[in-house]
């Protein structure tokens, strides 16, 4: 740094002038304390909080006088649709606050936290699932099954520990839909080992019955088989469960939400009045189940032809439809061939197509699925905190 002598005063010259006028005058000395007050001004734009606020910088390094400086910005969620912008913003506000700063090594990491409160039967048989999604819609054939699959794998690619459970236990799909046919080994008497497939532990009806039996079921039997699917299957700790539900209002969600801390569901429907009369019926079953809905995927919402965006269906109101729900609508996707054929073949398209439009367009679903999880969480937290007793309170 230049200066100009003046007698016995040394005066430094800076570069301050060069700098926006917002910027001047707020450079401060780096210590931890300041560190963590610039970063205030960093919000996690899902949820609306400080990611100071949040606990989510840690393990603050300060060496060399200042000039480097290392943390840990520790996202809800290893699939933060968001976190490109959440990193440009801290690197931003240190540039900004701390200009004596010249190596920054800024770690974003995610640890996915508990959305889900006591269950609607006040019980929790597989509390090392942190997170457990239900994917279901009103009626059949509107593409649940292939969408709650590669939801699954799509968490899984962005980082997240992530299961599958078919629990359509009437017409499982799962085993079809991944090409994997083969029965689970048994742990003792009444444990069941999940498969593993292509690193995510998967578990479904169809893996357990001969492909050509017919699945008939009591209400006292379904609710005894999902018990099982939660308790007696030896799930790994994961950060997201994804449930594939059967069509419409039966006992397994009814069992499931009073089985488990559920985090919520989503809702997918086909672009027609038919699918769309069904998945407002679907609502107040989870609005008594207290299961949030946390979006809604239209899937089957056209194709294009010679350039032009073609229906599939007559026009049923998606847009009225995600208004009435008050929910975010997750992703709408065209009529695809391409996953159909992938379906056939048995293969996962977010997987074997990860850089494909189809799949992008999934894998974005994903993460504005993750982020809904996460604002959930918050809610959670918030109604916690609001609920303790003041200290000192008897």
């Amino acid at each position: 740094m230049a200066s100009w002598f003046l007698g016995a005063w040394t005066l430094p010259v800076t570069n301050d002038f060069a700098r926006p006028t917002h910027l001047r005058d707020t450079v401060a000395v780096l210590t931890e304390a300041t560190l963590l007050e610039a970063l205030e001004a960093v919000k996690d734009p899902d949820l609306g909080q400080s990611i100071v606020k949040m606990g989510m910088i840690r393990e603050i390094a300060i060496s060399d006088g200042g000039a480097k400086l290392a943390f840990t910005c520790e996202l809800t969620t290893p699939a933060c649709p968001l976190r490109e912008q959440i990193e440009k913003d801290i690197r931003g506000v240190i540039g900004a606050k701390f200009p004596e700063v010249k190596q920054l090594d800024l770690k974003m990491t995610g640890k996915v936290r508990t959305a889900g409160a006591v269950s609607a039967g006040g019980e929790n048989l597989a509390p090392q699932l942190k997170n457990v999604i239900m994917v279901g819609g009103g009626k059949g054939g509107v593409g649940k099954s292939t969408l709650a699959v590669n939801l699954a794998y799509a968490l899984k690619r962005l980082g997240a520990r992530t299961s599958l459970l078919d629990l359509d236990i009437y017409a499982p799909a799962l085993p079809e839909l991944i090409g994997l046919h083969k029965k689970p080994n048994l742990q003792g008497q009444d444990k069941i080992q999940p498969h593993v497939h292509r690193g995510m532990e998967v578990m479904s009806m169809g893996f357990l019955v001969d492909r050509k039996q017919p699945m008939l079921w009591r209400g006292p039997v379904v609710a005894g088989i999902v018990a099982q699917f939660l308790r007696d299957v030896l799930w790994s700790e994961a950060d997201y469960l994804v449930v594939d539900l059967p069509p419409g209002n039966t006992d397994v969600p009814l069992t499931l939400a009073q089985s488990c801390a559920a985090s919520g569901a989503v809702v997918v429907v086909t672009p027609q009045t038919l699918s769309h009369v069904q998945a407002v019926r679907v609502r107040p079953l989870y609005d008594q189940l207290r299961v949030p809905v946390l979006g809604v995927i239209a899937n089957m919402s056209g194709w294009s032809e010679n350039g032009a965006a073609r229906p599939l269906f007559p026009d049923g109101g998606l847009a009225a439809l995600v208004e009435s729900l008050g929910v975010p609508l997750l992703a709408e996707l065209p009529f695809a061939p391409d996953l159909a054929q992938a379906c056939e073949r048995g293969e996962i398209l977010v997987e074997a197509r990860p850089d494909s439009d189809l799949a992008k367009t999934l894998i974005l679903a994903a993460e504005r699925l993750a982020a809904q999880v996460s604002v959930r969480s918050l809610e959670r937290e918030k109604s916690q905190a609001a609920a303790a007793p003041s200290p000192g309170v008897a």
